[in-house]
């Protein structure tokens, strides 16, 4: 099939949208191609922004006895469009927690296809609607800022740089793109499958008619610079008050507010253990007993506290 035509004011818009994500970036796209609509969206948008500079790739995770047809779908899409197109499949068995199993193999492959390529740039097809539904989960869970600020318009997985050049569009408004295309796209039934916490959102949201999803964007994106300017702050602190000694190293807790102690405190943990850093009510349970001038040992990393607290590689545990 040729290049569907798209409206000039889309095409200008999206391209507007990615160059500021990426900085102008000249070099390769990659685009992630599912089938659904949304992705088929990106897949129309980029190849009319950028032409020749756009490669996609479909994952087949090997859950669904459709994935295979659905990857062939796409690649004969692509053929069409005159896009390059891989399609990755699953290396490994899905399990355990399969949305985030999947979400980990996804993006793995993704990262591994996108260096192999040259590719600079990964793209992925969350829109303002899937921003709201995040926000209103993270609340939910009690998340913090770091995880209220939501889906991140660029962020690097896996060494990839990956950016979301749909944050700011709707969910309708990919669909009538790709409608108007003349493209049926997959439907994948999980997304309406209420055992998974994102699609029960979707349908709760849906039926509430009142939730307003780009505010709710709005909101999320406004949590992600104020948990930014924070990260700001703390770099500059890192080099203040961290120190390093013989076995580890040594921070000055002062009297910064609480929420920069917290982030302090994950640094220094990074530091001494980079592997796994542990998250939430462990690193407050921590936090309170360096506060209380006690020793407690978390992710491989004693930890003593007092008015100047130190952290150092924690001793093999013996066995009996």
């Amino acid at each position: 099939m040729a290049a569907p035509p798209l409206p000039p004011e889309g095409i200008a818009r999206f391209r507007g949208g990615l160059d500021a994500l990426t900085g102008g970036a000249t070099g390769l796209f990659g685009v992630a191609v599912s089938g659904g609509p949304d992705s088929l969206a990106l897949l129309l948008l980029a190849n009319a922004a950028f032409a020749e500079r756009v490669r996609a790739a479909t994952v087949d995770h090997g859950l669904r006895p459709q994935g295979a047809a659905e990857a062939a779908f796409v690649a004969e899409l692509c053929a069409g469009l005159g896009v390059p197109h891989a399609v990755l499949a699953a290396d490994a068995p899905v399990a355990g927690n399969v949305q985030s199993a999947a979400r980990s193999l996804r993006y793995r492959l993704l990262a591994g296809w996108a260096q192999a390529e040259g590719i600079g740039w990964l793209l992925t097809a969350h829109h303002q609607d899937d921003q709201a539904e995040t926000l209103l989960m993270r609340l939910q869970r009690g998340a913090g800022l770091a995880g209220l600020s939501g889906i991140r318009a660029a962020t690097q997985i896996a060494g990839v740089p990956v950016a979301r050049p749909l944050l700011g569009w709707r969910r309708a408004e990919l669909a009538t793109i790709v409608a108007r295309a003349g493209i049926a796209p997959v439907e994948d039934p999980s997304n309406a499958d209420e055992r998974y916490d994102r699609a029960r959102m979707r349908l709760r949201i849906a039926q509430a008619g009142w939730i307003d999803a780009p505010a709710l964007a709005r909101s999320a994106g406004a949590l992600a610079e104020a948990d930014a300017a924070l990260e700001w702050a703390v770099e500059r602190l890192v080099a203040e008050r961290v120190g390093r000694v013989a076995g580890g190293l040594t921070l000055d807790p002062g009297d910064l507010p609480s929420e920069l102690r917290r982030r302090l405190l994950l640094r220094a943990l990074a530091l001494v253990a980079p592997a796994d850093p542990p998250r939430g009510e462990a690193v407050q349970r921590l936090l309170a007993a360096l506060e209380a001038g006690e020793t407690a040992t978390l992710a491989g990393v004693k930890c003593e506290g007092g008015g100047i607290w130190r952290f150092s590689a924690a001793p093999p545990r013996r066995r009996s």
